[in-house]
Formats: structure tokens, sequence, C-alpha cells
């Protein structure tokens, strides 16, 4: 008999699919840019049109799990590249989505819109400062830390144990999130995460998924498919590496 407290018995983690964000970042890479050429604020960039298509792929294999395998509730960050990756990805199903705002992306605060190569030219100083503290915990200037989005997390995880018990929970939201995700619910160390990190950026509309054990432990038993992609002729795309530091 297992002595686990309350949770999900199966947690999906969905990337959002490929936003105009997203393309914007690969176009500053190529030319060099200091900055990416995108003329709304971070929560409201949308999908672009081979996003669109990744979610409602990630929809179609969705539906066609057998009913007993299929989500039973939906947790999305409120931006709108995630929360229209929810919709589409659950349109085929009998479930409503929620968002939660500790889903939202990393604030990337002063550099927020800016490439690596803007922020070595308008921010030295705090280039060197990010190259001494870490990836994990350098905090960009009014901006947070991948441990300060790792707060965020173990707080969901806490107060939405109770309300989803038991169910199959699909949670969408971005990269840094679902990297942060696994330090949390595997125990990682500051060195192990990024060295997964380092190993495999989280592709667009990918499915990372965590099944209960014996022990009533979460365990990872996918990282990063893209299976259900590549069967319905979709692009996979992922970031350039840490294009914009996240």
């Amino acid at each position: 008999m297992s002595d686990r407290g309350p949770g999900p018995s199966v947690i999906w983690l969905v990337r959002h699919g490929e936003s105009m964000g997203n393309v914007a970042d690969a176009h500053a890479q190529q030319s060099g840019a200091g900055r990416l050429e995108l003329d709304v604020r971070d929560p409201d960039v949308p999908l672009s049109e081979t996003g669109r298509g990744q979610a409602e792929a990630l929809g179609r294999h969705l539906a066609e799990l057998p009913e007993e395998e299929r989500p039973t509730a939906v947790l999305s960050s409120p931006f709108a590249r995630a929360l229209t990756t929810a919709r589409l990805a659950t349109a085929g199903l009998d479930v409503r989505v929620r968002t939660d705002e500790r889903l939202r992306e990393r604030d990337f605060g002063a550099f927020d819109g800016m490439t690596g190569t803007g922020i070595r030219e308008q921010f030295p100083d705090e280039a060197k400062r990010r190259d001494l503290l870490g990836k994990f915990y350098y905090r960009p200037p009014g901006g947070e830390s991948w441990a300060d989005v790792a707060l965020r997390i173990r707080s969901l995880l806490a107060t939405e144990a109770l309300r989803h018990d038991c169910e199959r929970l699909l949670v969408v939201a971005h990269q840094a999130v679902i990297m942060v995700f696994r330090y949390v619910l595997e125990e990682l160390t500051e060195q192990e995460l990024l060295a997964v990190d380092r190993e495999q950026q989280v592709a667009n509309a990918s499915l990372t998924r965590y099944e209960m054990n014996a022990a009533g432990d979460l365990e990872l038993a996918d990282f990063n498919a893209v299976t259900h992609l590549v069967a319905r002729d979709e692009d996979v795309t992922e970031e350039p590496d840490v294009a914009r530091q996240s």
C-alpha cells in the first residue's frame, strides 16, 4: 500500500507551439541583431502558423489515446502562445482549460526582447555577472532567475495537488518552466539540470510525461517527445542555443 500524498497520477508537460517570438528570435540570431523585431508585449505574442499546426497535431494525438489515458484536467500559462496551444490541443477532449500565472514565461526584465549579442553589447557588466553566477541563479535586472521559477513551480504543485488528486494533468507552459519542473520533480541538482539543458532544447509542442510508480512517486516516462509531430508531418522546431539566455 502506498503512503503517497495527494497529487496527479500522470503529468504531461507541453511546451507551447512555435510562436512569432521564436521566429523573430531565429531571424535575430541569424542576422546578429541585438533585439527581436516584435511589436507586442511578451504575454501577447501569438503562435505562428507552424505553431498552430503543431498544437493541432498534438490535439489529434491526445484525442486518439484510449479514454482511460487521456488528460482529465488542463492547466496553462496565461500567455497567448501557451493558452492557444492548450485550447487547440484539447479541442477534441471534454476538459476545461484553466490558467495559472505561476506557469508564465520567465521574466527577462531589462533583457526582454534582446539577444545574447545585444545583452553583451549593452550590458557588458551584467553579462560578466551572469557568467560568474551561472544560468540557474543569475537574475536579469528586474527579471527572474531559474531559481525564482522553481519557487513558483513548488507553490503550484503544492496547491494543485488536492484539486487534481489522481487526475491525469496536462500542463502547457514554456521551455524554462518545463526544465524547472524536471529540477523539482526529480530533485535534480543545479549541475544535473544544466547538463540536461545543454544536451537538449525543449521542442515546441513536445510532450514530457511523468507517471506515478508503485511507490507513489512521479517518475519520468518520456522527455521532449515529438513523435506525434513527426507522424503528422509537422515541423519540429526548437530554440537556437540560448538565444535569449532562457
